[in-house]
């Protein structure tokens, strides 16, 4: 079988598994295919998978990061890199979530939360159920996960603060600390000497670029210097084109 027809072969299976999208014909082009593969990942909930289902989405997701292409972070210390966290090989990646931790089920949605999930597979989605039992997760805490279809080794999945009004609140910031601060223990506890953070919270949380930065910059900062003993040797800031990324260039340099 080849990509088109292995491609179409994980839509069918996927539209079967949902009595209410049975009768959707799978499209021709391999572009429509795997944005449908995407949309059906995103609203799968966390049911058993067959081994033939996985070598399938795995063979995709493969070759669809082979097309992206994996990027190494050669630098020690602090990093700032814009683009897609999914592309990097580091031992861990940090994901913005839901206190459900279960990932985004909106089909194609542009949170960080989507993209992971999309591109670890349906694995990542049972790996959360199966470590959070139908709990909900403290904001400012943090969970591991393996990366599984993902360039990074591991996942780490933080919750931070969402915000409605007009300016966080001084509580928010302290939680938005407390998800970096978390994420890098939790790096520290697993031995890792590597971590590319997203931006949390900024996105569809609200948090103010600036101010979010200035935040993650100065909690890692801190971090490192009250840990003089931790294995992280590169810790990156991952940035899009939505958010200032020199924001974050200035506030490393100016550390």
């Amino acid at each position: 079988m080849n990509r088109y027809e292995n491609i179409g072969w994980i839509c069918r299976h996927l539209l079967d598994e949902q009595p209410r999208y049975r009768q959707m014909a799978v499209p021709e082009s391999l572009e429509e295919r795997q944005q449908l593969m995407r949309s059906l990942l995103n609203i799968r909930p966390p049911m058993p998978v067959t081994e033939e289902f996985l070598h399938a989405q795995d063979a995709e997701l493969q070759a669809q990061l082979s097309e992206k292409g994996m990027v190494e972070i050669a630098t020690e210390g602090l990093v700032e890199w814009q683009g897609d966290i999914t592309r990097l090989k580091v031992d861990a990646i940090v994901n913005a979530a839901n206190s459900r931790m279960l990932g985004c089920f909106v089909p194609m949605h542009r949170c960080i939360d989507n993209a992971i999930h999309s591109a670890a597979g349906v694995q990542l989605r049972l790996a959360c159920e199966e470590m959070m039992q139908g709990t909900e997760e403290p904001t400012g805490s943090a969970r591991i996960t393996p990366g599984f279809n993902l360039p990074a080794k591991f996942v780490l999945h933080t919750v931070g603060p969402i915000v409605t009004t007009a300016r966080p609140l001084r509580q928010q910031e302290v939680q938005l600390a407390s998800c970096y601060r978390s994420c890098l223990g939790l790096a520290d506890k697993n031995g890792l000497g590597s971590i590319a953070f997203c931006c949390i919270s900024t996105g569809e949380f609200r948090f103010p670029n600036d101010l979010a930065c200035e935040i993650a910059v100065r909690t890692v900062r801190e971090y490192l210097a009250s840990h003089p003993e931790t294995k992280l040797k590169t810790i990156v800031f991952n940035t899009f084109k939505d958010v200032d990324h020199e924001r974050y260039r200035n506030a490393l340099t100016e550390g």
